[in-house]
């Protein structure tokens, strides 16, 4: 099937409300778990990846544990409780930035760095969708760009791009980066230790494949700037000064208010960044940075105490939409998990690859981490749970390990971009007022490319012998 005929049967589909398409999931999952055999694998304690892994070969059957109507439907808050911690971030983040907006100094700095970018706007969609590729490749960037997301707006919105250019710019640009990257820790370095391979092993065919991945991407979202949002055609040419789309001159930001509430928001993405590179930080931490950011943006900003209370509250009401995504989401994975059919599904879809050709088995190693990644949505639940099935496979396949870490990168990464179980992507473009359908029309076709990137790269490390 070419790109343009793929594109125009996406573009024909008409997507049900998004929390519709999850409830949906939920009630299919629950009838596989009425249809599915039940079983499981033994795991153990990884001392080197400190992750709870399966062992190899030894699945085997279990009870019987459907997931009825009811059962279903607990699955839900179940899921709003498994994903506490991000949902939480998301209520917290949103309100923490509805304060900063609320003291207007998050727009006098938009239109400060966009009247700055006039001149220069070809510049914008490489350089954000560089920085956010880094962070992908770096750090496996996805719940965290939520914060980022009103700043994305607001630029999109002052440089006359539509709001889907600002999520293929964020975490379309980071999925790409994470899904080829040699360094990502939740990927790429955790599969390497699960296969026991020496950490950075086949950087440099890596990194060229993310360069690769990348500057395509790049070249995609610019295209689709242009066509949709029109001020990308004349990236020299100054916008136009009657343009609805453009906010008001802006005010200088010499004003000490918001120089004082600018810094404040910068310090808070210092120590997110630094927090979670080095220091170890989950969610919790992250949510009470912005946390007190919000509060202190308010106080300086004289909003006062009640004001600030109330942009919070503003702020929850606008990201509910988008942390209930993530709930409904991860629900789909605890309906599996409760009727003990992940681990069957693993069981049976891995198992025809043995009978197949090395470099056929490589391929279909690639795809089944593809069918995969939708009923198990976490990279790193699917990197514990399959690699060490695989790894064996394809030591008596006389397959190279580095070619089942590639499978798994590209298989389960990339998958990352599309599927509506991937609770971070609901959500931005949930905060985005984005409908999923127009994100996959986009995504499609660019998704099939870069899996045809990955199905080569893998192709030819079979051929070389990548180690």
């Amino acid at each position: 099937m070419s790109f343009h005929a793929s594109a125009i049967t996406v573009s024909r589909l008409r997507f049900p409300h998004p929390l519709v398409l999850l409830f949906a999931g939920i009630l299919l999952a629950a009838g596989l778990t009425w249809v599915v055999p039940a079983g499981k694998y033994d795991r153990r304690d990884d001392p080197v990846t400190k992750q709870t892994v399966v062992i190899d070969k030894t699945y085997h059957a279990v009870e019987r544990q459907p997931v009825g109507p009811f059962g279903a439907m607990v699955a839900i808050p179940k899921g709003l409780i498994k994903a506490a911690d991000v949902v939480f971030f998301v209520f917290l983040v949103g309100g923490a930035f509805t304060v900063v907006d609320k003291t207007g100094a998050l727009r006098q700095a938009v239109d400060w760095l966009a009247t700055r970018l006039q001149h220069r706007r070809g510049l914008v969609i490489p350089v954000v969708c560089v920085v956010f590729a880094a962070g992908g490749a770096l750090e496996n960037l996805q719940e965290e760009i939520i914060a980022m997301v009103p700043v994305l707006l607001l630029l999109c919105r002052r440089m006359d791009f539509e709001p889907l250019t600002a999520v293929a710019m964020s975490i379309g640009a980071a999925s790409v980066g994470s899904a080829f990257s040699p360094v990502n820790p939740f990927q790429a370095v955790l599969a390497q230790k699960l296969a026991e391979l020496p950490r950075l092993s086949g950087v440099g065919f890596r990194v060229a494949f993310l360069l690769v991945a990348v500057a395509f991407w790049i070249w995609a979202t610019v295209r689709h700037a242009r066509r949709t949002g029109g001020s990308t055609q004349k990236a020299d040419a100054p916008p136009p000064v009657d343009s609805p789309h453009l906010s008001p001159p802006p005010v200088p930001l010499e004003n000490g208010r918001t120089t004082a509430i600018l810094a404040l928001v910068a310090v808070a993405f210092a120590a997110f960044i630094s927090g979670v590179l080095w220091m170890g930080w989950g969610f919790e931490e992250m949510s009470a940075a912005f946390f007190v950011m919000g509060v202190a943006s308010g106080l300086i900003g004289r909003l006062g105490a009640s004001g600030t209370a109330e942009a919070f509250v503003e702020g929850f009401r606008s990201m509910a939409f988008a942390a209930i995504l993530i709930g409904f989401a991860r629900a789909i994975f605890v309906v599996l998990d409760d009727g003990r059919v992940v681990d069957t599904l693993v069981s049976a879809l891995f198992a025809p690859l043995g009978h197949l050709p090395v470099a056929a088995s490589a391929v279909g190693m690639m795809g089944v981490q593809t069918i995969l990644h939708l009923p198990i949505p976490s990279v790193v639940g699917q990197a514990v749970l399959t690699l060490p099935v695989l790894v064996p496979l394809a030591d008596l396949l006389g397959l190279s390990r580095q070619v089942v870490v590639l499978a798994y990168q590209y298989g389960a990464g990339l998958c990352e971009l599309l599927i509506p179980t991937n609770g971070a992507l609901m959500a931005i473009l949930g905060a985005s007022r984005v409908r999923y359908e127009d994100w996959l029309r986009f995504v499609w076709p660019l998704y099939l490319a870069l899996a045809g990137l990955g199905l080569f790269a893998i192709l030819l490390a079979v051929a070389i012998g990548l180690r």
